[in-house]
């Protein structure tokens, strides 16, 4: 059943691309202008590489000189590139990155839109790969607190221990887990930024997921992968979360104005919780 995805040589990086792309993006985080010197040490590059950077970008005024303060800002030439996607669909924006996890780790990747009245709404999902899956309908709902996208939302949720163990006893699993190993798996979550779900939601499928917050912390979406039991190893499963994480952060940045560099185990430190021990990281 299980068949090797084709390997797929990974992109040769272009550093001065990429270090443009750190230095557009420290002035879009700073908010506000900033000299070469201090451009420089927040992206690591030598002063002479980032100068010569900030004044090919100026000369596409991707980037403003203040010649009298000597200092750089975002330029108007940005908006070339940001109006075309002004009033276009989260979805529609997130879907690409949504296709990159799916295809490689070849899994059912699955987008969860978190709404007020506590229940997860499906609305997009991805399956690339070759691999047997197991597939879920657009639409479909779940109590938020409940498989991995739970725990994770349960991390964020700033709940007491007893109040938590209220939400947990109103929730329904193919087998559920005792409240004491979901209580330590939303407290590594708290730490790790993603959780899994081995079998306790759907019996024979494992998740793993993340969450998506916005600046204020408010939890917006959840992603998932999901496979069959044992479809994945479990180093491979554990890179899945990993990468889905990383994904999740870098919506929150990009999409929702989380500060970049502010990962989810700094956003949930700020965040009570249900007694989080960051040392402790039970199996799941």
């Amino acid at each position: 059943m299980n068949q090797a995805t084709d390997q797929v040589p990974a992109p040769k990086i272009v550093g001065a691309v990429a270090n443009a792309f750190s230095i557009l993006r420290v002035l879009a985080q700073a908010g506000e202008p900033m000299g070469v010197a201090t451009v420089a040490r927040a992206t690591n590059m030598s002063v002479s590489t980032c100068f010569n950077i900030l004044r090919t970008l100026a000369s596409e005024r991707l980037v403003e000189f203040d010649g009298d303060a000597k200092t750089y800002r975002l330029g108007a030439g940005m908006l070339e590139f940001s109006v075309p996607l002004l009033g276009v669909n989260q979805i529609d924006l997130i879907r690409p990155e949504l296709q990159r996890l799916s295809a490689d780790h070849n899994s059912l990747i699955c987008l969860w839109q978190i709404t007020e009245t506590e229940r997860v709404v499906l609305v997009d999902r991805i399956a690339t790969g070759r691999n047997v899956r197991v597939d879920m309908p657009l639409g479909a709902r779940l109590p938020v607190y409940v498989g991995a996208v739970g725990r994770c939302y349960a991390a964020l949720a700033g709940l007491e221990q007893r109040d938590l163990k209220e939400k947990f006893e109103g929730l329904q699993w193919q087998d559920s887990p005792t409240f004491d190993d979901y209580l330590a798996d939303v407290r590594r979550a708290a730490v790790d930024g993603y959780a899994f779900d081995l079998g306790k939601l759907f019996v024979g499928v494992e998740i793993a997921a993340s969450i998506v917050t916005d600046a204020s912390r408010k939890t917006r979406l959840g992603i998932s992968g999901i496979n069959i039991a044992n479809q994945l190893p479990r180093d491979d499963l554990e890179r899945l979360a990993v990468d889905i994480r990383n994904s999740a952060d870098w919506i929150s940045e990009t999409l929702f104005g989380v500060s970049m560099g502010v990962r989810q185990a700094d956003r949930r430190a700020a965040t009570p919780g249900p007694d989080p021990t960051p040392n402790q990281r039970p199996a799941s």
